[in-house]
């Protein structure tokens, strides 16, 4: 099964990055791939939010759109994604924010996943790889633009 795991240290603090990676809503506007992202419910409780979202990935002329359950856990600095429905056999993403210092943190990202079909899996798995390579970057990126760029 295809997985890909990062530290990444960034100028901004855990709270900042959990917020950010939590506005799920806003995805398309700067992750690799993601044309649409739609959140179908949210529930909140015991300070945790649990989303069920669709998103809409594609490549050139090649589109997918999944369904996954999102966990929110801010006192945990902890977000958990497990695959609902489409075209995976098999989707687990998790990120951890811990704090490393004044004013940064370490971004803790894993993703692990697996099509249904070889063939999809043949032709969309590289430009999986390549994408989930990115959101690391793509999210700090975003993070200096929405919080500024510390000196």
């Amino acid at each position: 099964m295809p997985k890909f795991e990062t530290v990444r240290r960034v100028a901004h603090t855990a709270e900042d990055m959990f917020a950010l990676v939590a506005d799920v809503e806003k995805y398309p506007e700067f992750v690799p791939m993601c044309e649409a992202l739609s959140v179908r419910t949210r529930k909140e409780r015991d300070g945790v939010t649990l989303l069920v979202a669709d998103m809409t990935v594609g490549y050139k002329a090649l589109r997918e759109t999944f369904t996954s359950q999102v966990t929110l856990k801010p006192a945990d600095a902890a977000i958990d994604v497990r695959y609902v429905d489409g075209p995976f056999r098999f989707l687990k993403n998790e990120w951890r924010f811990e704090p490393a210092g004044e004013g940064a943190c370490e971004i803790h990202f894993f993703i692990e996943y697996e099509f249904k079909s070889r063939m999809l899996g043949a032709v969309m798995g590289a430009m999986f790889d390549r994408a989930f390579r990115m959101f690391s970057e793509a999210f700090e990126r975003r993070a200096d633009v929405i919080y500024g760029v510390s000196a």
